[in-house]
């Protein structure tokens, strides 16, 4: 694994710092001059836009009908609610996908216990990504005159003639990125749409979903507390999902977090108390590394609708046995997630001239399609090169890609659409499918593309940090303030800090199992404090050479009910 650049956030000029921290002053005294830097940071520059960042709330989300298409959107699914007429919804078999099928279902039946609601959630590995012609018959076979497709469909032009020449009305909830034609279906929701003047651009697939329902609550005057008593669903999608947490994100994600913290749905709090997290604190890592794998595993291992079966299930259903399913298919996923990788990491050091290479290309027939993209994400982060990872499926080449920080995955794959049957995705993580004939024709464009367009210093890591500290200002009152600034996400992940001219007391160690972490005890000369660094063994001898420079973020440790203030140490250089 390549060792990460260290880069530092530009820091503003001094006098803007002082200028901003006395606009946010309490009381008439200045703000915190670490925390309003750091905010700056995150180009929150202003009173109004501190306040939302801190206190925004339910009650400051955009008009939903901002977004084009959306009073039609809400007209047709009227019409249908208010003729009685079948309703299909229709997403993908993700995180994403299944929390806002799972939205969509439970507010109808919430709100109409009478209405007819089916859910179809197509299959990994018969079907694939987005709306398949097995969802839309299904539709037919049961009477379903409209389906709302959601966290898909931007692309599927051709389903959707498919489904108006069998009578059914479309309506799409999506968040990728169009194409240069947009299906023809009675409306088409989707932020990044050049038409829309929605003002935010990053809401996943259930946040699409969202907006359409409080559009339709508004409506049809609906509290929106009865939305809002979904909102944990929202939060695990926004999460999961690596939208930037910020703007309305943040606001739909903070909500949503302390749903679950509070109240979380049956389904919900199962996946939970399996979990082990139930009735503590809840960060957007949670989330991301524990309640999120669970549900995408159904998907990945079996069928997504498994996963929609936990997520709408009641208190009476026997939620404990799924939950526990999943979990059993989480742990298989894992054991396959580890297995591939290894294969794929000796078949990348086996080809010639790998290291030059800018793109790594791989297939093979028998790996598992569910973890392709899992085990793409891990080639990426040991050797930093956009990745492609295939396996065949129907006579078919399909598979997913990863992108390393600031190339866009999509473009790169966009530019190859002559070698590939079908595509979608975004800058970072995209899926494609081609003919086995074309893998030679496409591997070699791809490489040849991304080899011209990707700068060098995009194939380096980078490790982004905030601000330079000195020990002195480490202190529970910085604690307590930087906890103002959750949830952290994309654009705005948790500060890390660097200190230089540190050195080890004498008490640090290596630690671990297997040896493998180290546990720090530092001091700048004057102060001393503790920290642990995972993974890092390997540079205990750095400590022993006289200064260092550390780059970590503060946490709170809580170890047998006593807590303390202790760093988390992201590299180690020597100075």
């Amino acid at each position: 694994m390549k060792e990460p650049v260290w880069v530092g956030k530009p820091v503003p000029d001094e006098e803007i710092i002082t200028r901003f921290q006395e606009t946010l002053n309490i009381n008439g005294v200045p703000f915190d001059k670490t925390i309003s830097t750091l905010l700056l940071q995150r180009n929150i520059d202003t009173y109004e836009k501190a306040k939302i960042f801190f206190k925004g709330d339910l009650s400051n989300l955009y008009n939903p009908f901002l977004m084009a298409d959306m009073d039609k959107a809400v007209k047709r699914l009227s019409q249908q609610i208010d003729a009685g007429e079948k309703i299909l919804i229709f997403g993908d078999y993700d995180v994403d996908g299944t929390t806002s099928v799972a939205l969509l279902y439970l507010f109808l039946k919430n709100n109409f216990p009478d209405l007819a609601v089916e859910y179809y959630v197509p299959d990994r590995y018969t079907e694939g990504y987005g709306i398949s012609s097995g969802g839309i018959d299904f539709a037919k076979e049961n009477g379903c005159s409209l389906m709302i497709a959601i966290d898909c469909g931007i692309k599927a032009i051709e389903k959707v003639d498919y489904a108006n020449s069998l009578g059914i009305d479309v309506i799409i909830c999506d968040h990728h990125t169009p194409g240069d034609k947009l299906p023809n279906a009675v409306a088409v929701l989707d932020t990044k749409r050049t038409d829309c003047g929605y003002p935010f651009k990053e809401l996943s697939g259930c946040g699409v979903g969202f907006k359409l329902l409080q559009a339709f609550s508004e409506t049809k005057n609906i509290p929106l507390e009865n939305l809002f008593s979904l909102i944990d669903l929202l939060a695990l999608s926004i999460a999961s999902d690596i939208v930037p947490i910020i703007d309305e994100n943040r606001i739909l994600c903070r909500a949503g977090i302390e749903k679950l913290m509070s109240n979380p749905l049956p389904g919900i709090k199962a996946i939970m108390e399996q979990s082990g997290i139930l009735g503590k604190k809840l960060e957007v890592s949670d989330i991301v590394f524990k309640i999120g794998p669970r549900i995408n595993a159904s998907g990945r291992m079996i069928h997504g609708k498994q996963s929609v079966k936990l997520l709408i299930g009641e208190e009476t259903d026997n939620l404990v046995d799924e939950a526990d399913a999943i979990n059993d298919l989480n742990n298989k996923r894992k054991e396959i997630d580890t297995s591939m990788r290894n294969e794929a990491f000796e078949m990348i050091r086996q080809q010639p001239g790998y290291e030059e290479q800018k793109s790594i290309v791989l297939y093979k027939n028998d790996w598992h399609k569910g973890v392709l993209g899992i085990v793409a994400s891990r080639i990426v982060e040991e050797f930093y090169k956009p990745t492609i990872l295939l396996t065949e499926t129907n006579g078919l080449l399909m598979g997913s890609a990863r992108s390393v920080d600031g190339f866009d995955l999509y473009k790169a794959i966009d530019a190859c659409k002559e070698n590939l049957e079908n595509y979608g995705g975004h800058k970072f993580a995209a899926g494609l499918t081609l003919k086995t004939e074309n893998f030679e024709k496409f591997k070699q464009q791809f490489e040849t593309v991304v080899a011209n367009k990707i700068q060098p210093d995009q194939l380096e890591p980078k490790l982004y940090y905030d601000l330079e500290i000195p020990f002195s200002e480490i202190n529970r009152q910085l604690l307590r303030r930087l906890e103002l600034l959750r949830p952290y996400g994309p654009e705005n992940m948790t500060p890390v800090f660097v200190t230089t001219g540190l050195r080890d007391t004498g008490r640090s160690r290596v630690v671990g199992k297997n040896n493998e972490h180290l546990q720090l005890s530092l001091t700048d000369g004057n102060k001393e404090i503790k920290a642990i660094a995972f993974g890092m063994a390997n540079k205990f001898e750095l400590l022993k050479n006289g200064h260092i420079t550390i780059c970590y973020t503060i946490e709170e440790n809580i170890f047998k009910g006593s807590s303390s203030l202790q760093l988390f140490v992201k590299d180690i250089r020597s100075m």
